[in-house]
């Protein structure tokens, strides 16, 4: 055994190093500030991901006990989450998988035979054979059968010399961690998906209610227009286009009752329950979009899921290139093997029966038409890919951040604007009705006045559901909400799995 001791040394000290450049964070400098945020700042960072800060329950700001009771069960029961947590569970047994190539693999043997064999392929044999086994001397008689008892033990060990299998680990290890991100980022657009048909549910709700009181308006200006018809101060096609108007009123609020039920289904989906089971029962609510703050630093967008995502795909993408550096070298194995082996059971396990084998083996290649440097090539290629699409990905978020900053100021800016002209309008349609009973405007200045109060009306409720939609998008660009107070909080602690 001594004089293995100093070859096993080595081969220890050689495992220890690990060919192929180590991962460095990607340097990526970010504004603190936005340029569409109500006090923007000068200034410029190092972006940092930082998908494991706490998101919190954000929808809670909106303050709807109904929402908050679905984002509850949709973490619960939607199955696009459930779909990616088992890919992440798949992820972390891939790098398990990968780990248990640093180790030996030791099998073992237990076997046990008899056998009798052929008198003719021994017919030129004379005398006693091993184990008990009497060839016949060429009289053609058959031969005694005899029994195999084997207990055996194999080896095998291939040092990670070169680091190959640590680089293996390493860029699984960053697979499942961008999966983890995946998860985070299907969970969190899932709930901002529920949000956002939620929302248009109530908006729908709210506008059902203006539709149908318009048809209860019309169908009192309709009876007016016949009493009037009837004393002969209306005219038959007065009577016709009030009623035609009504008609029109009835059919868009039956639209409108359409477009609820296939929002309403499509939560159901979200929520994992056939849409037939499920039903948001209807109400009339005060929409009141978050204010926004007037500063929202930039590290809040470093939590995003998918910022994450493509920084744990470029170290992967990293790793494999010492992997593919690791094919220049050579692997060497190591083999043993030991056991008894006895055609008598009672003298399995003694001194005689015993045996073994101990073997080294370095194999490398040699030509192999530029296949290794191609490899090479392709993974360097993969990992300025992984970098490019990493720094859009921030890009791209900022974009979003900044168009949802851009449009919620607007729309709110548009909906102040919204409710003077619905006032206006509403004025306006009480004086022309006023006018048109006195006798001194026609009814076409009625319905007239009366189509651009609904109009405004509509136009009114939908401004304040694209508001609610668009808050929710800017929370969804922030990678959940703009609560300042979440990042200092700590991060969650690693999985051992991500120890490379």
């Amino acid at each position: 055994m001594k004089k293995f001791l100093p070859g096993i040394c080595i081969t220890m000290l050689l495992s220890s190093c690990m060919v192929g450049p180590d991962y460095k964070p990607i340097a990526v400098t970010i504004p603190q500030q936005y340029k569409q945020a109500a006090k923007p700042q000068p200034g410029w960072k190092i972006a940092t991901p930082a998908d494991t800060l706490d998101r919190g329950c954000w929808w809670q700001i909106f303050q709807d006990p109904v929402l908050n009771d679905l984002e509850a069960q949709l973490n619960i029961t939607n199955q696009n989450i459930a779909s990616v947590a088992a890919q992440y569970a798949q992820s972390l047994a891939i790098v398990k998988e990968a780990k248990a190539a640093l180790a030996p693999m030791v099998t073992g043997t237990i076997s046990a035979s008899r056998q009798k064999p052929s008198a003719s392929a021994f017919n030129s044999t004379s005398g006693t054979g091993t184990g008990g086994v009497t060839p016949t001397n060429g009289s053609g008689r058959s031969l005694k059968p005899y029994s195999t008892y084997i207990i055996s033990f194999n080896a095998s060990w291939a040092p990670d010399i070169w680091g190959a299998v640590r680089r293996v680990v390493e860029a699984d290890a960053d697979v499942a961690q961008a999966t983890n991100a995946l998860l985070a980022a299907t969970r969190l657009s899932a709930q901002a998906t529920l949000a956002q048909d939620y929302f248009e549910v109530r908006t729908l709700d709210n506008l059902q209610s203006v539709l149908d009181q318009t048809v209860k308006d019309d169908r009192k200006l309709l009876h007016l227009i016949k009493l009037r018809y009837q004393y002969g101060i209306a005219s038959a096609g007065d009577v016709l286009q009030t009623q035609s108007t009504l008609e029109n009123a009835e059919v868009n609020a039956i639209n409108n009752a359409i477009a609820r039920a296939q929002y309403e289904h499509a939560i159901a989906v979200l929520m994992g329950i056939p849409p037939a089971l499920f039903s948001i029962d209807p109400k009339v609510t005060t929409l009141k979009p978050p204010i926004v703050p007037n500063e929202i630093p930039s590290e809040l967008l470093e939590r995003r899921p998918d910022i994450a995502e493509a920084e744990r795909q470029a170290a992967a993408q990293n790793a494999q290139i010492g992997e593919a550096v690791s094919n220049f070298f050579p692997v060497l194995t190591l083999t043993g093997a030991g056991g008894f082996q006895s055609n008598i059971f009672s003298k399995l396990i003694s001194s005689p029966a015993s045996f073994w084998m101990i073997g080294a083996q370095l194999m490398g290649t040699l030509i192999d038409g530029g296949l290794r440097r191609a490899q090479l090539a392709a993974a360097e290629a993969s990992y300025d890919q992984a970098v490019a699409n990493y720094r859009q990905t921030i890009l791209n978020a900022f974009q979003n951040v900044e168009d949802g900053l851009v449009a919620d100021r607007i729309l709110r800016k548009e909906e102040i604007a919204q409710r003077h002209a619905v006032n206006t309008s509403r004025a306006a349609l009480r004086y022309q009705l006023e006018n048109y009973k006195s006798g001194t405007v026609d009814l076409t200045t009625v319905l007239v006045a009366q189509t651009n109060y609904l109009t405004t009306e509509q136009y009114e409720v939908n401004v304040v559901g694209r508001q609610m939609v668009t808050v929710v998008e800017l929370i969804t660009a922030l990678g959940g909400g703009w609560d300042v107070n979440q990042l200092f909080n700590p991060p969650a602690s690693p999985s051992p799995y991500f120890k490379n």
